[in-house]
């Protein structure tokens, strides 16, 4: 099916895929020195966490602006500039004297940081309407590999010694190449016109498929953090392993999500969005299960790995299904889902820390588990904004209009 799209489409998907490739190498090296920033700033660790919540609200307020400006300026013409801005913002906690700078720029950090997530997944989902085939989960597998990278990149920087502002200048400069790079394929479609002007003035109300589908990407992405934050603690204190077959958990985690992904959109062209979200479901609830109810090391890591590959492709179906349900406003619906799934990511593993103290590790991950079979009942929420790719596939006339829409095979600068 590839081969019926048009060059220009081509062209745009590599450059939101390298996009989204840097966005995770930048989060992944920022999260591999986290140790070398605490150490030299002499941070406590409830200091480091005042820090991380500064991030934390800069992304969520970078997400709503990022929405409003996607839906008035498009996508296009603000990616590359977002993408640029990462890289600058990256290096500025590099260089902070103290905790209260440390906090502004990560504040700063965070806000560009979530600004490009809503703004990159706005123009995936654009050019997903106009290619004959699902790749939505394409993007979502390159920010997974720019992850894993930028922490490979940030370990090699520790093992050399090299201090943190080498490390992000390094990094930063590799980010704004590849937007100065990108910025002539970049997809730059006009902004979509709602049916009813009057309301594609205002802002989206938090309507009940909105909700519904941030619903979603909360209990995914609870599962997303849950792992991220307890699962070596699950093996090394509660399954009794050692520290370093313990790290195996969240590396099978990582490996089987990035893998779910490259095989994600195969899956959804057979099977839709619907079909796919409520299996995946399924398997995540299933593989954390086995990883709570066999006391065994390697039981929990072959339970962790299958929570990975079934959150895998997930969230990228829930973003594309609210950038889908008024094209005039995706942004901004886009920018209300991922605040709530980011959210859940945050708190989360919060809850099941506190969950814990009260009962025990094992009980209190039952959540995540009971989360994930909720997403497969809610599974439906997605069937309103299936664009149906067979349909696509077999009108040539669909692939043309989307492609003279967006200047006739030239990119709109």
């Amino acid at each position: 099916m590839r081969a019926n799209a048009p060059a220009l489409l081509v062209r745009a998907r590599i450059a939101t895929c390298a996009i989204f490739l840097v966005f995770g190498v930048a989060l992944g090296v920022w999260t591999a020195r986290i140790p070398a920033i605490k150490q030299n700033l002499a941070l406590s660790d409830g200091q480091l966490s005042l820090v991380l919540l500064s991030f934390a609200a800069g992304a969520i307020a970078g997400m709503q602006l990022a929405g409003r400006l996607v839906d008035r300026f498009g996508s296009g013409r603000l990616l590359p500039a977002a993408a640029a801005a990462e890289g600058v913002a990256l290096v500025a906690p590099a260089f902070a004297p103290s905790l209260v700078t440390l906090a502004l720029a990560l504040f700063a950090f965070g806000a560009v940081h979530g600004a490009l997530n809503i703004v990159m997944n706005a123009n995936a989902v654009q050019i997903q309407r106009g290619w004959p085939s699902p790749i939505i989960t394409s993007f979502h597998a390159a920010y997974s590999v720019g992850g894993f990278l930028g922490a490979v990149i940030g370990g090699l920087f520790a093992l050399a010694d090299a201090g943190v502002p080498a490390t992000f200048g390094t990094v930063a400069v590799g980010v704004v190449v590849v937007a100065l790079l990108t910025r002539g394929w970049v997809l730059n479609a006009p902004v979509p016109q709602s049916a009813d002007s009057a309301a594609a003035s205002r802002s989206p109300q938090w309507t009940r498929d909105i909700v519904l589908l941030g619903l979603l990407a909360f209990c995914c992405l609870v599962g997303e953090g849950s792992a991220a934050d307890w699962s070596t603690v699950y093996l090394r204190e509660s399954l009794g392993s050692t520290a370093a077959f313990a790290a195996a958990a969240y590396a099978a985690f990582s490996i089987a999500m990035v893998a779910g992904r490259l095989t994600g959109d195969r899956l959804v062209a057979r099977f839709g969005a619907v079909g796919l979200v409520r299996a995946s479901a399924l398997l995540s609830a299933l593989g954390l299960s086995v990883a709570l109810l066999v006391s065994h090391p390697i039981a929990g890591v072959i339970g962790f790995g299958c929570l990975g590959a079934g959150l895998a492709c997930i969230a990228p179906q829930v973003f594309a299904a609210a950038g889908n349900r008024d094209p005039a406003r995706a942004g901004q619906a886009i920018a209300r889902v991922a605040a709530m799934g980011y959210a859940g990511f945050l708190v989360g593993p919060v809850l099941i820390g506190a969950a814990a103290q009260l009962s025990s590790l094992r009980v209190a991950l039952v959540v995540p588990v009971l989360l994930t079979l909720l997403v497969a009942a809610m599974a439906i929420t997605l069937r309103a904004a299936d664009p149906g790719f067979a349909g696509v596939a077999q009108s040539g006339d669909a692939v043309d209009e989307q492609h003279h829409a967006v200047g006739g095979g030239q990119p709109v600068l």
